[in-house]
């Protein structure tokens, strides 16, 4: 019996999670959405993007490319190894990854999005 590979994007189990996550955004996340919605980069990011057991806050598909914002819950105890051990399967899975801090993008989010764009071209 031919056993069905695991559905790796947007598990079904995540979906009421996913939801939540978008319907909830932090200030960050809506002021860095608000430059890469709407393909404005020339490309299509989807946001609180289901990947494996974990969920990206934004994730472009034709780059493999995933965007992270590290807010105050990712300098606690323990959030760095957590933050490792997912970087690891995102890149085991062939994906990108940017990591930006709030503050970054609250106070260089020009610089933000030009190595967005960098990491884009680099790709393409």
């Amino acid at each position: 019996m031919n056993q069905e590979p695991e559905k790796v994007f947007n598990q079904k189990e995540q979906k009421t999670i996913r939801q939540s996550l978008r319907n909830s955004v932090s200030t960050i996340e809506k002021i860095l959405w608000s430059k890469i919605r709407n393909q404005q980069l020339g490309v299509k990011f989807r946001r609180q993007h289901g990947i494996g057991k974990y969920i990206v806050d934004f994730y472009c598909p034709d780059f493999l490319l995933v965007i992270e914002l590290d807010g105050d819950s990712h300098y606690q105890e323990g959030a760095q190894e957590y933050d490792h051990i997912r970087d690891e399967f995102m890149r085991a899975a062939g994906l990108r990854i940017l990591r930006f801090t709030n503050i970054e993008v609250m106070n260089n989010l020009d610089e933000v999005v030009l190595a967005i764009c960098a990491a884009i071209k680099a790709k393409a």
